[in-house]
C-alpha cells in the first residue's frame, strides 16, 4: 500500500470481489455493502430538470397513488413541500401495516418522481 493515496477508492469487477471472497469474506461484504449503498445515493441523486415543485402541482401527481391505497382502504394526504422533500400523511390501513413503508416507496414516491424527478425523498410524517 505505500505510494497509494489512503482515502483512494478501488474498483473492484464481480472476478475481483469473487476472489475477494475467498480470502476475506467479511472485507468483500464490506465493499459489497458500500457499493450498493452508492448506487442507491446515485439514483435518490435530485435531478436539475422537472417542473417546480409547486403543492397543488404535487398533489394532482399523488392522485394516482391514492387511488392505488384507496382500493385496500388505505388513503394518502399532502402535508408539505420543502425544498426536494415531499411530505405526506398515509392514512387508513395503512397506519400501522407492515407494508406501509414498502407501499410508501414503491407506489407514492414513483408516482411523484414521474412527474418531478427532481424530488429527493418521500417522507411520511404522523
Amino acid at each position: 500500500m505505500t505510494g497509494q493515496d489512503p482515502k483512494a477508492i478501488r474498483f473492484y469487477t464481480e472476478e475481483d470481489l469473487d476472489a475477494l471472497y475467498e480470502r476475506d469474506p467479511l472485507e468483500a461484504m464490506r465493499i459489497s455493502r458500500q457499493r450498493e449503498l452508492a448506487k442507491r445515493q446515485a439514483e435518490r441523486a435530485p435531478a436539475q430538470d422537472g417542473p417546480p415543485l409547486e403543492f397543488e402541482a404535487v398533489a394532482r401527481a399523488l392522485e394516482s397513488a391514492r387511488q392505488v391505497l384507496l382500493r385496500d382502504g388505505g388513503d394518502l394526504e399532502l402535508v408539505e413541500v420543502s425544498g426536494t422533500v415531499v411530505k405526506v400523511r398515509m392514512k387508513g390501513n395503512c397506519v400501522g401495516c407492515p407494508r406501509a413503508p414498502l407501499d410508501l416507496k414503491n407506489i407514492v414516491e414513483k408516482a411523484i418522481r414521474k412527474h418531478f424527478p427532481q424530488v429527493t425523498e418521500v417522507v411520511n410524517t404522523f
